[in-house]
């Protein structure tokens, strides 16, 4: 089963622009669901400074948030942090 990756991001946020770059570089890349969070209040309450987050979806619907992303993970490295987290294209 490929692995399903929730990005909650926001319009204009550098870091999440950064965090969804370095994601769709990876070979193979993860299947990413993007979600604004400026678009649901919920979500911007409980997001809003904490952004960009990530989370790994389970087949039944719900996700797990997985622990901050270094900026300075790319490629191989980030590939490799993915998959220790459960999260990696062919977990």
């Amino acid at each position: 089963m490929t692995a399903v990756l929730r990005l909650y991001t926001r319009a204009g946020c550098c870091l999440c622009e950064g965090l969804e770059q370095r994601l769709r570089a990876l070979d193979p890349a993860p299947v990413l669901e993007l979600v604004d969070i400026d678009a649901d209040p919920a979500l911007q309450a409980r997001y809003d400074l904490e952004v960009p987050v990530l989370a790994l979806l389970n087949a039944e619907g719900g996700c797990h948030q997985l622990p901050r992303v270094s900026p300075r993970l790319v490629g191989e490295q980030l590939q490799s942090w993915l998959s220790r987290h459960g999260a990696s294209p062919a977990a």
